[in-house]
């Protein structure tokens, strides 16, 4: 190092000597350009070296997030010759379908087709194979799925699946197709959107990597990247008025499913029958609106558990550092009434089970989760943190509460998390359940009105089939001084839907090069029934299939010819249209 300090200050002396010197302004031009070269050469032996650039990348298309249409859409792009480069914020692709959803939110199979389709084909594949069961034999799992059948020897698909099966599918996906990821990749919402002349420039993330293309998609659940472009999107219900519509907005003592109270007369208070006392954990004070109003507020978020009861597979369920047995008293209530909502699920292959909200009191952390969707990157890590241990509290209370009779603990006990899923998580989903965060106010918004038929759409680019959906917003106080859950509802439409290419469109005056095919333009129920993960992948094809159109043509996304589109869809297999 004393060497290395020497020759540094050996050179200096031979540059201030030049600096010392009187040149013609031409050989002065010359000077300063050797002087440069001299100082960095200088540098460079000392082993100082300029802080290196943040790198740039550019593509024909960037996809922010990491979802299920993220990677359909990037399938599409490359069919199509283009090039596309997918940043991830999460290490883990594939969204909920790789995230513990396996019991397929179906609808109607024969209006699912294209990429989305092939990926139900490759899990069908996947569990033709004998070595798929090591847990089950197959001949005992049955074939019940989300209203259908779980695997369709006609069709080659197969609609129920083990969240790591799903995860190779999507990965294989992405090395078939030589698709370039960069994982934990967050953006920079806050000063990470380059605009300009209406289309965004550059993207940017937090640690400072910069990323150009022609046209952006986002893929995220929650529609970071669509909101830092300035593109306006609503959070929580609309009021029924907005739309013309009869099932968005509060639908107090509109009871679907049974995941509320019903005439149960369950006191909220800390003492029962004293509203003096104090209100128990996870119940509002606030007034739950007006029949009909809007507000802000989202329905509730879980974590879809991959459980099992398989000898050897099992992570029994742990007690979380926090665990609070006070925290649950609404649920010793519940039992107390008569009613032991406890735990529930479909059945996955491999003696398997995607583990969903059951009842008045379940895994749904209702009224937790209103800030998430425009919440910080830090503020949402504490929400998260809040829900995983409200889940794993529950999880425990079930398991060793004196309030539960013992047949039930026995049974649950059996139970535990799958040893070989999500192995570098602690066995628990990578993802949470996000039903619903912002939506975007687009070209064009699907409400409940096209959902049922009562309207038709003119642009197609996919079908959605699923009951308009929506879990509990709110648990509430009635007037009457009774503890009640608001929101649950399950609207059916007597036939699939089309939806309309501008629900994944911005308002072309507000950005001409982003295409949003999950925060979608559309009402809270209407969102319901097409945040289904099969549609999600319909409609990250149909995204990716435009963004490539519009590349080829030269054109904004906006104008892009529908004609083309549809041609182009069809010739894909993507199904517009339903023919019973």
């Amino acid at each position: 190092m004393i060497t290395q300090i020497k020759r540094f200050n050996y050179k200096l002396e031979i540059i201030n000597n030049l600096k010392n010197m009187k040149f013609h302004s031409f050989f002065k031009k010359i000077y300063q350009l050797v002087f440069s070269i001299v100082l960095l050469g200088c540098l460079l032996l000392i082993g100082c070296t300029p802080k290196e650039n943040s790198k740039n990348y550019d593509a024909d298309v960037i996809i922010y997030g990491g979802t299920s249409a993220a990677i359909t859409t990037a399938v599409q792009l490359k069919r199509m010759g283009k090039t596309v480069l997918i940043l991830c914020p999460e290490k883990h692709i594939g969204g909920l379908s790789s995230s513990g959803l396996g019991f397929t939110d179906l609808g109607n199979k024969t209006v699912i087709g294209g990429i989305s389709k092939e990926f139900y084909q490759s899990v069908y594949n996947h569990y033709q194979n004998q070595k798929a069961w090591n847990w089950q034999p197959r001949n005992e799992y049955g074939n019940e799925g989300q209203g259908t059948t779980a695997i369709d020897n006609s069709t080659k698909t197969m609609w129920t699946f083990e969240p790591h099966v799903a995860e190779k599918i999507f990965e294989d996906m992405v090395k078939k197709y030589n698709i370039k990821i960069l994982r934990d990749k967050w953006l920079d919402r806050e000063k990470g959107v380059e605009m300009k002349d209406g289309k965004i420039i550059a993207i940017t993330t937090l640690d400072g990597e910069k990323y150009t293309a022609k046209v952006f998609v986002d893929g995220s659940y929650e529609g970071d990247l669509m909101a830092a472009a300035g593109v306006n999107y609503h959070v929580g219900r609309e009021a029924n008025s907005v739309y013309n519509e009869e099932w968005n907005g509060v639908q107090k003592e509109i009871f679907h499913h049974s995941h509320n109270f019903a005439d149960r007369k369950i006191s909220p208070y800390l003492i029962e029958g004293d509203s003096t006392s104090g209100v128990l954990p996870f119940i509002s004070t606030d007034a739950p609106g007006e029949q009909g109003q809007g507000d802000h507020k989202v329905q509730a978020y879980n974590y879809r558990l991959c459980t099992t009861n398989a000898e050897g597979n099992v992570i029994p369920f742990e007690k979380p550092e926090d665990y609070n047995p006070a925290d649950y008293e609404l649920l010793r209530r519940v039992f107390k009434s008569g009613r032991y909502s406890m735990f529930g699920g479909g059945k996955i292959p491999n003696h398997k089970r995607d583990v969903n909200n059951v009842g008045p009191f379940s895994s749904d952390n209702i009224g937790m989760n209103y800030e998430y969707p425009e919440a910080t990157y830090e503020k949402r890590k504490e929400i998260l943190a809040q829900h995983i241990s409200y889940h794993k509290g529950l999880l425990y209370f079930w398991g060793h509460d004196e309030s539960v009779p013992q047949e039930h603990k026995d049974n649950i006990n059996k139970w535990g998390l799958a040893k070989d899923e999500f192995v570098d998580n602690d066995h628990w989903p990578y993802q949470i359940y996000v039903r619903e965060a912002r939506r975007m106010l687009g070209e064009f918004v699907m409400t409940e009105n096209e959902i049922l038929g009562k309207s038709g759409v003119t642009q197609p680019i996919g079908m959605g089939s699923y009951t308009m959906d929506s879990h509990n917003v709110q648990r509430y106080i009635t007037k009457n001084g009774y503890v009640q859950n608001e929101g649950d509802l399950g609207v059916d439409a007597e036939e699939p839907y089309q939806i309309h290419l501008g629900t994944i469109l911005p308002k072309k005056r507000e950005c001409k090069n982003l295409i949003v095919p999950c925060a979608v333009s559309s009402s809270h129920i209407a969102y319901g029934s097409i945040r289904m993960e099969p549609v999600f992948m319909i409609l990250g094809q149909s995204a990716g299939t435009l963004a490539g159109l519009a590349i080829e043509s030269g054109n904004d996304i906006h104008e892009v010819s529908y004609d083309k589109l549809k041609e182009k869809l069809i010739a894909d297999q993507q199904v517009l249209e339903f023919l019973p």
